[in-house]
């Protein structure tokens, strides 16, 4: 892990207004990626940095130099993102395995397009992220605290402990610089983040990456677009754990193993004439966008699919379906037809 020195109290600070769009531009990205992680959804991440944006510009005169400006903004941000969070009837953005036990047949019914469902995060969105690590005292690599399981994770906590945890142990702030973010006391800002880290140990989730090699990884992959693209349910099965889990948000049903996994897709495969995989990142994870062969000739939008892999096989598929799906694919810069 790269560690760095913090700023100092003449760091990255614009002299005057004319600079200040220069100098916050390249926090843009690190305050997306932050306000994705406390909201869970790419879409609420970029309203809120526009926010953030707003309310800088319009308080850049009451900016006291004492700190760089990227604490301000990221406080800023955080803020912003809180009464975001306050604002909704429902509080956290969830996962359909966070909701119920695994199901058992075909789904019942329709989607559920009222819950507020965690959304993934395009990788693109992280080429400009600066400094991904700048405080030597971070407890997450990047690729860690960008994981869909441990974005998943962190919504189950109180708002104000996941604002803390994010601030501390992503970003590596000290208690103090917490507290002044939050308007806490140091006290309160240390007990919250016991607290949410005694949570986060206490779940059965799985938040990290397990290691995979290149080569391994590239052909478990290679196999899956194989597998999907040829309707191989055989092929398709043999390739997950044991224990795999499969989700479709904004569906709440989801299923486990994979003998459950594979009577799902053997029952809804033959409905569609045909598949086509078209690789993207997600979440610093394997992921595609799948399109469906439409009777017009015409490969049209899915949905987004993102893989968890570890050196037995397929640990998680979670598939962004409709009415997801069109947001999603204009998030992740995708086409919504393939031509033929």
């Amino acid at each position: 892990m790269k560690h760095h020195a913090r700023l100092g109290p003449a760091d990255d600070i614009p002299p005057s207004r004319a600079d200040f769009l220069k100098v916050v531009e390249k926090h843009q990205s690190g305050l997306k990626l932050h306000c994705y992680r406390m909201l869970g959804s790419v879409h609420d991440a970029e309203d809120s940095v526009q926010e953030t944006m707003l309310r800088a510009w319009r308080g850049f005169d009451d900016f006291e130099a004492r700190a760089s400006i990227k604490n301000w903004l990221y406080r800023i941000a955080t803020n912003v993102a809180l009464n975001v969070v306050a604002s909704r009837s429902r509080r956290a953005r969830l996962m359909p395995d966070q909701l119920g036990g695994p199901s058992i047949g075909r789904p019942q019914g329709r989607p559920d397009t009222e819950a507020p469902w965690l959304e993934p995060y395009p990788d693109v969105e992280l080429e400009n992220l600066a400094d991904p690590d700048t405080r030597p005292d971070v407890r997450y690599e990047l690729r860690e605290s960008v994981c869909l399981a441990f974005i998943a994770a962190i919504q189950l906590l109180p708002p104000r402990q996941r604002a803390v945890l994010l601030l501390a142990d992503v970003l590596g702030w000290s208690a103090i610089e917490v507290a002044a973010a939050l308007d806490a006391s140091i006290a309160s800002v240390n007990s919250a983040l016991q607290r949410a880290r005694a949570k986060l140990a206490a779940r059965d989730h799985d938040a990290g990456p397990v290691a995979i090699t290149d080569a391994h990884q590239r052909s478990l992959l290679e196999r899956y677009v194989q597998a999907w693209e040829s309707a191989d349910l055989e092929r398709f099965v043999s390739l997950l754990k044991e224990d795999a889990i499969y989700s479709m948000p904004p569906w709440r049903e989801w299923y486990q193993g994979r003998r459950s996994i594979g009577d799902f897709f053997g029952a809804v495969w033959p409905a569609y004439r045909g598949f086509r995989l078209l690789p993207v990142g997600a979440n610093l994870q394997p992921a595609f966008a799948l399109y469906s062969l439409g009777a017009e000739g015409r490969w049209n939008a899915h949905s987004v699919q993102l893989l968890a892999l570890d050196e037995g096989g397929v640990r998680t598929i979670t598939m962004f379906m409709q009415p997801l799906a069109p947001k999603l694919f204009s998030a992740f810069r995708l086409p919504t037809v393939l031509e033929a």
